[in-house]
């Protein structure tokens, strides 16, 4: 077919420079793979007259983003604007009733009304692709939607937020507090002015929502997901975590638990030579627990212009190519609505951080609020000396049920010698 596949691009910033940049440089390896060229006809941005690095003279320039809806030669609409509600909606939801594509790499939009979404295209005859919008470069989306088609999904596991993971590496590597790495991620444009979307969980928690519904056939919950961030683990964390053979890492988890699906959000110890452990920097991975295939991992850089915009591209060329699939792998009314699991449904060795006063009795206090709970310790450290001054004490449990845990650390923080809240997160042994 030598006819090209028409796109507009809403939305000029760093993805949207990259795809431009792409379809420039490389048009006869796009044409060659794709079956047809992939021509750029119309561009929007809030901008004009921006200077962008890319030549724009060529395509049509098109004031309001909303227009590209109903373009006339226009076969598929690159919606890289952002935000889960207003003009990035508005658009997705009128290029699909107008019976064309959409690629997006907007993980929010599609966390929160990815199912509307899906079947407004199901009803359309029309795909709505995001490889994008999850794990940047890494072919995530294609690998479960395409590749994992004829496999169970066990368990899903992710590092799905460079940000996070770059603050993390950076505490272990140079014994830096969270503040100080942060003001050093921001200064070397790793994460924004406000970073909260990211170190609080929620950039990270959209993609999760998404893997859930793609990997186990049900409706994107991310209302349902429960989201904890990185913001109050300390350089002290970091170290007792290495000592102890381990090292934390924001971890997205969404695993089948007796018919339940369990999926939720935040910072864990795995094991340093572990598959997760290893993923330093600002690489993202996910690792996969399915059946047949058993296990396997996909790791590379999950931000940045070159990644996304390769991803974009990629979906964009699936549909040149005339490939067309159902959002999240099965059609949008099969979607199931999971029975949700809870921390009661959930057993896991746990890391359990507390700072006290070094007075006689206090350890065992917290050995008598354990018990009560019936969770026993594997190892315990204790570190420093002084009755004057607040001490480290660092417990590893042995597997006991979530729930348990966190209702024996409320009650420890109860304890008169306790001085600080309680840190505690799961171990993953992945």
């Amino acid at each position: 077919m030598n006819e090209p596949f028409r796109i507009a691009i809403a939305g000029l910033g760093t993805v949207g420079r990259g795809v431009v940049k792409i379809l420039q440089s490389q048009p006869e390896l796009i044409r060659a793979r794709a079956g047809r060229p992939v021509e750029i006809t119309a561009v929007n941005a809030r901008n004009k007259s921006a200077d962008r690095g890319v030549d724009l003279s060529s395509y049509e320039w098109v004031g309001d983003p909303l227009a590209l809806a109903g373009h006339d030669k226009v076969d598929c609409v690159l919606e890289l604007i952002g935000g889960s509600d207003g003009v990035a909606k508005d658009l997705v939801e009128a290029a699909l009733d107008n019976g064309k594509h959409v690629v997006t790499a907007n993980k929010a939009l599609l966390a929160h009304h990815g199912l509307e979404l899906a079947q407004k295209a199901e009803d359309k005859g029309v795909s709505l692709n995001y490889e994008a919008a999850v794990a940047g470069g890494i072919p995530i989306i294609k690998s479960l939607r395409e590749g994992l088609a004829a496999n169970k999904v066990k368990g899903i596991y992710g590092i799905l937020n460079g940000t996070c993971n770059y603050i993390l590496t950076e505490m272990r590597e140079t014994g830096r507090d969270f503040n100080d790495v942060l003001k050093d991620a921001q200064d070397r444009g790793y994460a924004e002015a406000d970073p909260s979307f990211d170190v609080g969980g929620i950039d990270a928690a959209h993609k999760l929502a998404l893997l859930t519904a793609l990997g186990f056939g049900v409706k994107p919950n991310f209302d349902g997901l429960s989201i904890e961030g990185i913001e109050s683990i300390t350089a002290d964390d970091i170290r007792f975590a290495d000592e102890l053979g381990y090292r934390i890492k924001l971890i997205g988890m969404a695993r089948c638990l007796g018919g339940k699906v369990f999926q939720i959000m935040a910072p864990c110890l795995v094991p340093t030579a572990s598959a997760l452990g290893s993923v330093e920097g600002v690489f993202n991975a996910v690792f996969v627990e399915a059946d047949p295939v058993d296990k396997t991992m996909a790791e590379g850089r999950g931000a940045g212009e070159g990644p996304t915009a390769s991803a974009v591209v990629a979906d964009v060329m699936d549909l040149a190519r005339g490939i067309t699939l159902p959002t999240f792998g099965v059609r949008a009314s099969e979607l199931k609505d999971a029975p949700w699991a809870d921390l009661s449904d959930i057993t896991a060795q746990h890391y359990i951080h507390l700072k006290v006063l070094d007075q006689p009795g206090v350890i065992a206090d917290i050995s008598a609020v354990l018990r009560d709970h019936q969770i026993s310790i594997e190892s315990l450290v204790q570190r420093g000396r002084d009755p004057q001054r607040a001490v480290s004490v660092v417990m590893v449990t042995h597997e006991s049920g979530a729930k348990a845990v966190q209702d024996a650390v409320a009650d420890i923080a109860k304890i008169p010698s306790m001085v600080d809240k309680p840190t505690v997160l799961r171990i993953e042994h992945i």
